[in-house]
């Protein structure tokens, strides 16, 4: 086995740990600013582009472990909301700004 194939199969489940630390460090964020100082719009719609995410590396994941039977051209829509989100977080912060 060579090294692009080993990181082929480890790299979704290690995307998926990684993600629930971002989903952790989400939650410290939600929770720690109450103030009305906080511009807190634009994150989540971060937080639904890393739940996008994660659905989409679930769905690599089982797809790699044959338990389900989905095509690969889902991952395009999935790619396609997350920038989506990401272009629209960006609008939002350049209204406010202004």
């Amino acid at each position: 086995m060579t090294v692009a194939e080993a990181l082929t199969i480890a790299g979704p489940y290690y995307n998926l740990a990684f993600a629930i630390i971002v989903l952790f460090l989400f939650g410290k964020l939600f929770t720690g600013y109450t103030g009305k100082k906080a511009f807190l719009r634009p994150w989540y719609f971060l937080f639904a582009a890393v739940i996008i995410f994660i659905l989409e590396e679930v769905i690599t994941v089982l797809r790699a472990s044959q338990v389900l039977d989905i095509t690969i051209y889902i991952n395009g829509f999935f790619e396609l909301a997350i920038i989506s989100l990401f272009i629209y977080t960006l609008m939002i912060l350049r209204e406010h700004v202004k």
